[in-house]
């Protein structure tokens, strides 16, 4: 099992379990982040990210309801966004384009998707691969955001350079499956659910990643109206996550 390090807002937990962790988030009025989160780059910075591909991540999952608000997951990523809002440790970085392949979970509020054609929220197995330009670059694009109508024309020229796939998972999240995904950089990435592949594509994250467990109350939507829209949920009940027989390995 990899060396994971939690991170946790007040009221949150990490629990050890005898194979995993519980990752638990209480009750929240809206505008109160909750975030529990067990990863092995949060002191790190992004060049110094743990692993390339290819690589293999097994381990079982299961979570205490099927639409909670908010997102959780697990899986590889850069951590394009860096928003850790004030979490004790964590390294300050400029924002890059995303590369990610996860299990993800986006309650409705969330609009995760450049594509049309792709689902934008829900229960996904979803890759993104994209350039690693310089986070300077990137950060130098944001402003264009703010203004809806260029935020459009941007949104569809990102689609050239961001490549992303997503499919929606036809299990239940709250019973115990095993989830696997493999990426590899000449064949992409591959999705797997108590041992039946549920989804591939020939995309593959690029770059150094990190390996990141959580669940929050956080959304961000980039809906095709050009709007970005970005904040936290009201959490009416405590949710939980929990984690078991966790391995990364490489091929």
């Amino acid at each position: 099992m990899p060396v994971l390090n939690p991170s946790c807002t007040p009221g949150a937990q990490v629990t050890a379990l005898a194979e995993g962790w519980r990752l638990e988030i209480p009750p929240a009025a809206a505008g109160r982040y909750q975030l529990a989160q067990v990863d092995d780059y949060t002191s790190l910075a992004r060049r110094a990210f743990p692993h390339r591909l290819p690589l293999r991540l097994e381990l079982h999952a299961q979570v205490s309801a099927p639409n909670l608000p908010g997102t959780w997951g697990f899986g590889l990523w850069n951590d394009p966004f860096s928003l850790r809002l004030g979490l004790r440790g964590a390294q300050q970085r400029l924002p890059v384009l995303p590369n990610c392949a996860w299990f993800f979970h986006a309650s409705p509020h969330n609009y995760l998707s450049l594509r049309d054609d792709l689902p934008p929220h829900g229960w996904l197995a979803g890759v993104f691969s994209a350039p690693p330009l310089p986070g300077l670059a990137t950060a130098l694009g944001l402003p264009g955001l703010l203004w809806p109508p260029l935020a459009r024309l941007l949104r569809r020229a990102l689609r050239a350079v961001i490549h992303e796939d997503a499919a929606r998972l036809p299990v239940d999240p709250t019973q115990e499956h095993a989830y696997a995904l493999e990426a590899d950089a000449q064949h992409g990435t591959r999705f797997f659910v108590d041992g039946d592949l549920v989804f591939q594509t020939h995309l593959a994250p690029r770059g150094r990643l990190g390996l990141v467990l959580w669940v929050d109350n956080q959304f961000a939507a980039f809906a095709p109206d050009g709007r970005l829209r970005f904040g936290v949920l009201p959490s009416p009940q405590a949710a939980w996550l929990e984690l078991r027989q966790v391995h990364l390995r490489a091929g």
